[in-house]
């Protein structure tokens, strides 16, 4: 075996590894093979052959065939197929013929005989590789397998002695070589940084991280499996964005060469959504890469995926129902259950989520009334927080940050904040001073925010221009963007409007711990 159950080569190990690699490749050429490969037909995935177990038969000499055995699970209590196949008398096993690839993940040399496990992106299987069976020039070029190389095989699928479910190898295709060693049998690729910066490695090796990915695209594809069962349509908008606009957030900014101007990678996609309600498209959303030249965390990454969806007629109740129709429907698509594990806990996605106002739980929190701006103020010192100059409900709101968000383990929606720090968002009818927003808040993680839309464009104009008003010139909000509110001019239905946060809905769902374990790549400083 290439692999080793002593510690992590050496470079010195790992040139030698390498170089004898190469040396096979070059054997291989002189047997006239393509080390590389080429286009390889009607293989069937590991998962489907595995299906066609049952086919598996023994058939007795005068043509009777029987079905085998119940073989337990676990490879040490199987009852040995050698003495059953004795019993029975003379025979033969049959089993369907199979085509399948994948790379080279064991091997074990017996003389005459090979055995070697290959793992597709559907499963595992074993191969017997006999040169009685394959013939010489096939059985040599099996002398010359890595582990990593890329093989295909046909042949007959059955049972060894000891009941392992085996493709029985009849010929042999190389098809890639692997010209590096795997990471180490036992210890793998364990560095996070490296895992992260050789994602391919890491998929190809560890136990896990691409079924978690799969399951990060089986969410995803969920998602718009349910928006589309509720009549929204799928949009494309612009990710060079000419004002950065919903959100606060620092952009990452470029230059169009032709126009001579600088644009920005959008940090939201809400305005361009909500321009097409005024068009006439009642339910759209976007699912998409934004971009925010902020901090990188465990919680957070520069560029992440969010779901953003506006529902003409509906208000931000119609979108905590459409939030617990995404999160259950996703839950159901990888195979969950309503309570999903966490760490060394789990959480309780059972319908409907909790739901609890902005002050109720700011009290709750901090034993401080959110109406006496003056204990407020004093708690936001007391936090090392800056105050001076700031209005109180910014203040209020640095303070919930800081205080609450992270006891929320929910699933709780958040509802009806301060209306001064929600521009885009209406107001309630009985009280101007609450807007009708939430936040979905689980494990202490902001998991998707949803407002009833301002649809009237004198206020929002207004509100605009109080938001901006002290603001520096390279914040992302000090830009008014007058064609939006032109837009709503034109008249924008009452709406409702979402925003999910993919990574971090992916991460709770997954059980993944950091954000960068659910993102293909993540930004990484370069290598030294």
């Amino acid at each position: 075996m290439a692999s080793s159950d002593k510690d992590s080569p050496t470079p010195e190990d790992q040139g030698v590894h390498t170089a004898a690699r190469r040396e096979k490749l070059e054997k291989i050429r002189q047997l006239g093979i393509d080390p590389w490969g080429g286009r390889f037909d009607d293989r069937m995935l590991i998962r489907e052959l595995r299906a066609q177990a049952d086919q598996v038969r023994y058939q007795l000499e005068n043509g009777d065939q029987l079905e085998l055995p119940e073989l337990d699970e676990d490879p040490e209590k199987r009852i040995n197929l050698r003495q059953w196949r004795s019993d029975q008398g003379p025979g033969e096993e049959i089993g369907p013929r199979v085509r399948a690839a994948g790379r080279i993940l064991l091997q074990r040399d017996k003389g005459k005989l090979r055995f070697v496990d290959i793992e597709d992106w559907s499963g595992r299987i074993q191969l017997f590789i006999g040169q009685r069976q394959v013939g010489d020039e096939a059985f040599e070029l099996a002398g010359l397998f890595d582990l990593g190389d890329i093989i295909g095989v046909e042949g007959r699928l059955g049972r060894t002695n000891t009941g392992e479910l085996t493709i029985f190898a009849e010929q042999l295709f190389f098809l890639t070589k692997s010209l590096e060693p795997p990471p180490a049998k036992h210890q793998g690729l364990v560095d996070p940084d490296l895992r992260q910066r050789m994602r391919y490695v890491d998929l190809a090796y560890n136990p896990g991280v691409r079924e978690r990915f799969m399951d990060r695209t089986r969410i995803i594809q969920s998602a718009r499996n349910t928006l589309a069962e509720r009549g929204f349509a799928e949009i494309e908008g612009p990710t060079l964005h000419a004002i950065a606009g919903g959100a606060a957030a620092k952009p990452f900014i470029t230059h169009h060469n032709t126009l001579d101007m600088e644009l920005y990678l959008r940090i939201a996609l809400e305005l361009h959504l909500k321009r097409l309600l005024v068009g006439g498209m009642e339910r759209v959303y976007e699912m998409g890469r934004v971009y925010r030249n902020e901090g990188i965390s465990p919680r957070h990454n520069p560029e992440f995926t969010m779901l953003e969806a506006y529902q003409a007629f509906g208000n931000y109740e119609s979108m905590m129902d459409l939030t617990e129709g995404v999160i259950v429907d996703a839950i159901a698509a990888i195979g969950g259950q309503a309570k999903m594990p966490w760490g060394e806990g789990e959480i309780d996605f059972s319908t409907p989520f909790e739901r609890a106002s902005y002050h109720e739980l700011f009290q709750q929190h901090t034993g401080v009334d959110p109406h006496d701006l003056g204990a407020v103020s004093t708690l936001a010192k007391s936090l090392g927080l800056e105050t001076a100059d700031r209005h109180p409900d910014v203040i209020k709101n640095e303070v919930f940050e800081e205080k609450v968000e992270d006891q929320l383990s929910g699933p709780i929606f958040v509802i009806d904040y301060p209306a001064s720090i929600c521009p885009l968002t209406k107001r309630k009818a009985d009280n101007p001073e609450i807007a009708e927003r939430f936040e979905l808040f689980i494990e202490g993680m902001e998991i998707a925010n949803a407002y009833t839309e301002l649809n009237d464009p004198d206020l929002q104009e207004e509100l605009f221009r109080t938001q901006l008003d002290g603001l520096p010139e390279d914040d992302s909000m000090a830009r008014m963007d007058n064609d939006f509110i032109r837009a709503l001019q034109h008249g924008m239905p009452p709406a409702g409007g979402l925003g999910i946060g993919i990574d971090r809905m992916v991460m709770l769902l997954t059980n993944s711990s950091s954000i960068r374990d659910i993102i293909l790549f993540p930004l990484l400083r370069p290598e030294s």
